[in-house]
């Protein structure tokens, strides 16, 4: 083993002791600092660094640094919990980004997945969803416009499955499809996630009590942030068939 790599080994042994003491979200030395402390080339920082990125210890947020990475979040596929309660259960704290809310028309995808004619009103919420100030999902969530103007909330930020239960709509069953795919540029600055990185997209359709649909989401889940898991019952055929 040659002292260069000798090196970086160190240096990467170093952060993972810091990452073990620290919360997701810290931000961790940054490469020139590493450089002074072990007396490195910047290069030789970097290796150590990338190596702890490849391990999903750290991340590196583009003009602000190396933080310590989210904790994987468990997620079952097609669950109507609500990201605010999944994460409550987690000790973790949901909170939101708005980006739009907006009445628009529904596309054949969401009239279909609505019981509604293509080209009717509804309702869209776009915005980040967030645990402890981390991003984890892009969230769209369309409602017809009945549901939306029978919740009383701040649609952009409030918990939309709290203000259905309060309104009298239990969410009771989803619908769900997941794809993978590399990040948009836009999607990447909303998720504060580097140039490669990959998104699991679920597709869903949340029912209330009495089997109406209450809202068709989509949302784009940090794919190394996440550790998703379904159930699978006997007898039962896939939903494609």
């Amino acid at each position: 083993m040659d002292s260069n790599q000798a090196r970086y080994l160190d240096i990467a042994g170093h952060l993972r002791e810091l990452v073990a003491g620290a919360e997701p979200g810290d931000l961790l030395p940054s490469d020139a600092e590493l450089c002074k402390e072990f007396n490195v080339s910047r290069m030789t920082a970097r290796q150590a660094v990338q190596l702890l990125v490849t391990e999903h210890l750290v991340e590196r947020r583009r003009g602000k640094g190396t933080f310590v990475a989210p904790r994987k979040v468990p997620r079952a596929l097609g669950s109507p919990l609500s990201f605010t309660e999944s994460m409550r259960q987690r000790g973790l704290r949901a909170s939101s980004r708005p980006i739009e809310s907006r009445v628009a028309t529904a596309n054949d995808a969401e009239a279909r997945a609505l019981g509604i004619k293509v080209g009717e009103p509804v309702y869209v919420i776009e915005r980040v969803r967030l645990a402890n100030g981390v991003p984890m999902a892009i969230e769209r969530a369309v409602l017809p416009t009945a549901v939306a103007a029978s919740i009383d909330t701040n649609l952009g930020t409030g918990s939309l499955h709290l203000a259905f239960e309060a309104a009298g709509l239990m969410p009771s069953k989803a619908h769900a499809n997941v794809s993978a795919r590399l990040s948009t540029e836009w999607e990447q600055e909303q998720l504060d996630i580097g140039p490669v990185t990959v998104v699991l997209a679920e597709e869903h359709t949340i029912f209330d009590q009495e089997d109406r649909p209450l809202e068709h989401t989509v949302t784009l889940y940090v794919a190394d942030r996440y550790s998703f898991s379904a159930v699978l019952l006997p007898h039962e055929s896939p939903a494609s068939e």
